[in-house]
Order: structure tokens, then sequence, then C-alpha cells
């Protein structure tokens, strides 16, 4: 039966791998969360304007006190969404990063795994050159008997 000697190794790649996966899941997630701030402040955006126009145009005159309001939360959304912006992009740092750290735990498990499957062929043709031996030999003696004489 074939033992892989270097199994607790292989089993560490695994983990490391794992590791590597979840870690830019959770940058990934992280994204998501971001991008859906910036549409929501994209949204209040739209809304504020649209109120800013509203009150501009207005029929019973213009309230600018309100106008001015609008216009400072339109404001604060667009300095809101351009620091989400800037945070969005660090993490798209963080992510291209994790995927590299990824691709080389996957690397080094592959490469372990390749190790193993060559030693389990290796040990496969012996254990077939072996039991060709053995059938060899128990040929020869069956052999040997029918003619009456032992070697």
């Amino acid at each position: 039966m074939f033992k892989f000697r270097l199994q607790p190794v292989l089993e560490m790649r695994e983990r490391e791998e794992r590791d590597k996966k979840l870690a830019l899941s959770q940058f990934q997630r992280q994204r998501m969360e971001l991008e859906n701030r910036i549409r929501g402040y994209q949204r209040n955006i739209e809304i504020e304007q649209a109120s800013l126009a509203e009150m501009l145009i207005g029929k019973k005159g213009i309230d600018f006190r309100g106008a001015r309001l609008q216009a400072n939360a339109a404001l604060h959304n667009r300095f809101q969404a351009q620091r989400t912006v800037l945070e969005l992009a660090g993490v798209h740092h963080l992510m291209e990063r994790a995927r590299e750290e990824l691709a080389h735990a996957a690397a080094r498990r592959k490469a372990v795994e390749l190790l193993r499957d060559r030693q389990r062929e290796a040990h496969d043709l012996e254990q077939k050159r072996r039991e060709s031996i053995e059938l060899d030999d128990m040929s020869v003696m069956r052999h040997a008997r029918r003619e009456g004489t032992l070697i």
C-alpha cells in the first residue's frame, strides 16, 4: 500500500491555499459592499439634485435656505462617494495581491501533489515488477514440480 511521506506537507499547503481563498473572498465581499455604498451615494446625489432643481424652478418662489441645504447635502454625498471610491481602489489593490498569493499557494500545493503522483506511479510500477517476479518464480517452481526436478 502506498503511503505518501509528505502528506502533512500537502495538507499544510491545502490549508494555506484555503486561507488564501478565504482572504480573497473577504476582499471581494468588501468590494461589493463599497460598490453598493457608492451606488447609494449616487442615488442620493440624483435625488438631492432633483430636489434642488425643483426648489429653484418652483412656482411658489425660490427657497434659498432650502436650496442651500439641498446643495450641501449633494456636496456631502459627493464627498462620501469620492472617499468610498478611494477606499475601493485600496481594496482592489489588496484583492490583486491576494489573487497573486492564492496563485502562488495553489502552485505550491500542485507541486507537492505532482510529487505524490509521481511517487505513487513509481510505487505501483515497483509493485507490478515484484508481482511479476513472484509469478515468474511460481511458474518456474510449478514447471519444475511437473518435471520432477527441483531447482
